[in-house]
C-alpha cells in the first residue's frame, strides 16, 4: 500500500490559452465534528446536511522552538442522499474525511450591510472510525469505512 510520502505529485503550468482548466478547487480535510450534523429541507425539495469540522494545525513558535495546535472551523455541506446519510450515521466528535470543493456566497442583511462566507461543498464523506469504538455510539451507526452515499465500503474499491 502506497503512503502519502511516497505518491510524487507533477506540476506543470498552466497555458491559459491551450488548457480549459484555469483554475483548482478541491479541498480535502480530516478532522471531527463540532456539533451534531443539521438536516434541511431546501425550497427545491433537495436535503443538504450542514456540518462544522475542526481541523487543527501545527506551529512551531519561532522564540521557544516549542509547538502548539491551533484548530481550524470550517462549515460544510453535503446535498442529497449524502448528506441524509450523514445526518443517520454521524454525531459530534466523529472523526470523517471530506472531499469537496470552496463555495463562496454573498449577500445583504436587512441592515443593507454585505455579507461574505466560504464554506465547503461536500462531494464525498468518509466515516474513519467506526461508532462502536466511542462511548457516545447507538446501535446500527455507520461502520468504520463506509463511504456515504455510494454503499460501497473502502475495501471494496478498485484503486
Amino acid at each position: 500500500m502506497l503512503s502519502v510520502a511516497s505518491i510524487a505529485v507533477g506540476i506543470s503550468t498552466i497555458d491559459e490559452g491551450t488548457n480549459p482548466m484555469h483554475s483548482i478547487n478541491r479541498v480535502v480535510l480530516v478532522g471531527r465534528l463540532t456539533h451534531d450534523p443539521e438536516l434541511a429541507a431546501l425550497p427545491s425539495g433537495r436535503s443538504v446536511c450542514n456540518l462544522r469540522l475542526a481541523c487543527n494545525s501545527m506551529s512551531k513558535d519561532a522564540a521557544t522552538g516549542e509547538w502548539s495546535e491551533r484548530p481550524n472551523y470550517f462549515d460544510v455541506n453535503v446535498y442529497g442522499p449524502a448528506g441524509e446519510n450523514v445526518a443517520r450515521y454521524l454525531r459530534r466528535g466523529r472523526l470523517v474525511a471530506i472531499d469537496g470543493r470552496l463555495s463562496w456566497r454573498e449577500w445583504e442583511t436587512s441592515e443593507e450591510q454585505k455579507r461574505q462566507a466560504v464554506s465547503i461543498v461536500a462531494d464525498s464523506v468518509q466515516f474513519l472510525e467506526s461508532a462502536g469504538n466511542r462511548e457516545d455510539a447507538e446501535p446500527g451507526e455507520g461502520e468504520d469505512g463506509e463511504l456515504v452515499g455510494t454503499g460501497a465500503r473502502e475495501d471494496d474499491l478498485s484503486f
